[in-house]
């Protein structure tokens, strides 16, 4: 066959690419994808076929990217997670940033736009159901502030999803990724003794960030929209995870946590805010049956081999 008549591969932007889940979707999709990657911070440890444009989504450049590149999908990454950022500094980033990605990706008649949300947006509490569908409430902003913008823009997504149905755009929220990533499950679970809330041992879902990226290939499959939740392996209780990492968990009473907690994070002792407890006081699992039946994602990892993979050292950013 002819050079002219091969089929050429697809063009994926990835938001977000110096992260260590950026890095693992780039590695992965750049067998069968050409990647271009942004991300404002220096990006390190890519193929070489993989094209990296130094520059923040919000500014002009950016725009730049999309009139040249001719791109097929977006695969949207580059969300903020910081709960010592200032208020402004995440609203600006994570909504402004992510309502000018969507708006280039529709001016530049982006095919399919993906975005990673997180489980956490439904938020853990007593009174939830034993797992949550993609109809469930967003509630996790009520208590915790680092997470409404995370709601509001997994909202905005949805609208946009609406707005412009001729764009196929996909919503993952997936249960507590752990593994080779920094993010608060898997440094909790590195931590030598996790504390826990004396009197609360609720049932957690985790999944390996490698399952994640599989998610996320199976979202750029031709003909996939929606929302939708991703799990791992079966649920297991909280002192159960800490068992089989060989580690002994320190329960401690809710009011003296709180108490630690707060002047550790006043002191900026700790990255923990006070709100985090009621991640492993309560229970927020969902149901991730749609994902397995519409996007045929089935979890690789099981649960003793991410926790193995915590140990393993991280790439450097």
């Amino acid at each position: 066959m002819s050079r002219s008549k091969r089929r050429r591969k697809q063009r994926v932007l990835i938001t977000g690419i110096a992260g260590n889940l950026g890095r693992a979707v780039a590695r992965r999709l750049h067998r069968s994808y050409e990647i271009v990657g942004i991300d404002r911070r220096p990006v390190r440890y890519m193929p070489k076929d993989i094209e990296i444009e130094n520059v923040d989504i919000r500014r002009r450049r950016a725009e730049d990217v999309f009139r040249r590149e001719h791109l097929d999908a977006v695969v949207h990454l580059n969300i903020m997670h910081d709960p010592r950022a200032r208020q402004e500094e995440h609203h600006a980033f994570n909504i402004m940033g992510t309502q000018k990605l969507v708006e280039l990706a529709a001016e530049h008649r982006v095919p399919k736009v993906v975005v990673l949300s997180s489980a956490n947006v439904y938020g853990p509490d007593p009174k939830n159901d034993q797992f949550l569908n993609e109809d469930a409430p967003l509630m996790g902003g009520q208590n915790f502030m680092a997470i409404r913008d995370l709601i509001a823009l997994d909202m905005f997504c949805n609208t946009f999803f609406w707005r412009h149905s001729e764009i196929e755009t996909v919503i993952l929220r997936p249960a507590n990724i752990v593994g080779r990533v920094n993010n608060a499950p898997s440094r909790y679970l590195r931590l030598a003794r996790p504390v826990t809330v004396m009197g609360f041992d609720p049932m957690v879902q985790i999944i390996h960030v490698e399952d994640v990226v599989t998610a996320i290939e199976c979202a750029l499959t031709p003909g996939v929209r929606g929302v939708y939740n991703i799990a791992g392996p079966s649920p297991v209780p909280l002192s159960t995870l800490i068992k089989m990492m060989g580690k002994v968990r320190r329960p401690v009473p809710e009011p003296v946590a709180r108490a630690v907690l707060k002047a550790a994070w006043s002191l900026k002792m700790s990255d923990w805010p006070v709100p985090e407890l009621d991640h492993i006081k309560y229970v927020c699992m969902v149901d991730d049956a749609l994902a397995r039946r519409e996007l045929g994602f089935k979890h690789a990892f099981e649960i003793d081999r991410i926790l193995s993979d915590l140990s393993q050292p991280l790439m450097p950013f």
